[in-house]
Order: structure tokens, then C-alpha cells, then sequence
């Protein structure tokens, strides 16, 4: 349950992200909202998720979720370039994620 809880705090960073550069775009209470909703639910997930997990795992995990749905939300839905070596370096991040759930 708490891997879950780490993984739906990464999400929640993702939105919190991708909101960021919505309020930036445009300030209004709904865009507003959602970037605090997203923000708030990462760090009770990843709050709930640490009780069982180690920190350094834990913390490790999530950054690398956000930093890469960030990334690759930025490609996907702003026009970010996708060339060959952005798309590697995500790669070896996601590879880093996995490599610690599978040490943890």
C-alpha cells in the first residue's frame, strides 16, 4: 500500500508541475486551486508512504517520478524538444527508479 501511496504522490507532483506552468499562462482560481491540490496530495502521499519506506528510497523515488512526467509532459504537451538524448537521460532515470525498488 505505501508503494502505492509513492507512486500516486509522483502523479500528484506531476499535476503540481504541469499546473505551475498553467498559473503561469494564466492566473486564475481554478488553475490556482489545482496547483495546490497537487502539491498538497504529493506531500500527504509521499508523507504516508515514508512510514514504512525508508526516507532515502522514498524521496529518491518520487523526485525521479515527478522530474520524469515532468519532463515528458513538457514534450508531450508543450512542444518541449524529444530528441534522442533528452529521451535517453529519462530513460536512465526511470532506470534508476526501478533499480531502487528492486535494492529496497
Amino acid at each position: 500500500m505505501n508503494w502505492l501511496a509513492l507512486i500516486c504522490a509522483g502523479l500528484f507532483e506531476m499535476l503540481g508541475v504541469v499546473m505551475m506552468n498553467k498559473v503561469n499562462e494564466k492566473k486564475s482560481a481554478r488553475n490556482i486551486a489545482l496547483l495546490l491540490l497537487g502539491f498538497g496530495m504529493s506531500f500527504v502521499c509521499l508523507s504516508y508512504a515514508m512510514q514504512t519506506l525508508e526516507m532515502s528510497i522514498a524521496y529518491a523515488i518520487w523526485t525521479g517520478i515527478g522530474a520524469t512526467g515532468g519532463a515528458i509532459l513538457g514534450m508531450v504537451l508543450y512542444g518541449e524538444p524529444k530528441n534522442m538524448l533528452r529521451i535517453f537521460f529519462i530513460t536512465l532515470i526511470i532506470g534508476a527508479v526501478v533499480g531502487l525498488k528492486l535494492v529496497a
